[in-house]
């Protein structure tokens, strides 16, 4: 905000809250200048709009501070939504890509132009091919890397059969039996002698009904 705005946007504050105003001349060129300095990077709009939300809620009068830390906070939303694209000028003119890169976040931080966001990186005629990379991920590890590694992990591989035929997940509840009660993603089991627990090769029937349940 130029600083020979904020005596306008004090004289405004003090249309609501008199208690803004300074009546000393000496204490007016002080506040102006404190307030000149906190607010340097705030437009004058966004001020006077952080003002009525302020007097909205509360009877205390505003400090300059509530209105930084609001449009600090609006800065920081846009900035983590924005992606930073890359900009069109040539990538080995090191002086030019700083220079768009830096015009392009101080736009986006000061409302001039919006956040470019994450989704628009699948928009446009790359959608189908970005869908179709994802889908053969999904997860960390590749559905062929899991292929590969079955004969070593027998049990999450048959895991895996079970949600690919489309049959419910049993693993992805709790086991509902009493003499059970495996956590999500463990196996089932059944009490032994002592205090030993015996694997069973297959979940509980209920807890299948319990995924199917879910799934459903």
């Amino acid at each position: 905000m130029d600083s020979e705005l904020i005596p306008q946007l004090i004289a405004e504050i003090a249309l609501a809250d008199p208690r803004i105003r300074r009546t000393d001349e000496m204490e007016q060129v002080a506040q102006i200048s404190m307030w000149a300095g906190i607010l340097a990077e705030v437009p004058y709009d966004f001020a006077v709009s952080a003002v009525h939300q302020h007097y909205a809620t509360s009877q205390w009068a505003i400090l300059p501070a509530n209105i930084a830390t609001r449009w600090q906070a609006v800065v920081r939303d846009r900035m983590q939504r924005d992606v930073d694209p890359a900009p069109p000028v040539d990538p080995d003119n090191e002086s030019a890509y700083r220079h768009a890169l830096a015009a392009h976040r101080r736009a986006v931080a000061t409302g001039q132009q919006p956040p470019v966001e994450h989704k628009a990186l699948s928009a446009g005629p790359a959608a189908a091919e970005a869908e179709r990379r994802i889908a053969a991920f999904g997860r960390y590890i590749p559905p062929s890397v899991d292929d590969a590694l079955a004969a070593y992990r027998p049990r999450r591989a048959a895991r895996i059969a079970t949600i690919r035929e489309g049959r419910p997940d049993a693993l992805a509840v709790p086991c509902p039996v009493e003499t059970c009660r495996a956590a999500a993603g463990t196996g089932c089991t059944r009490p032994g002698k002592g205090q030993t627990r015996h694997r069973l090769a297959a979940p509980h029937p209920s807890r299948v009904d319990a995924a199917a349940e879910r799934a459903a």
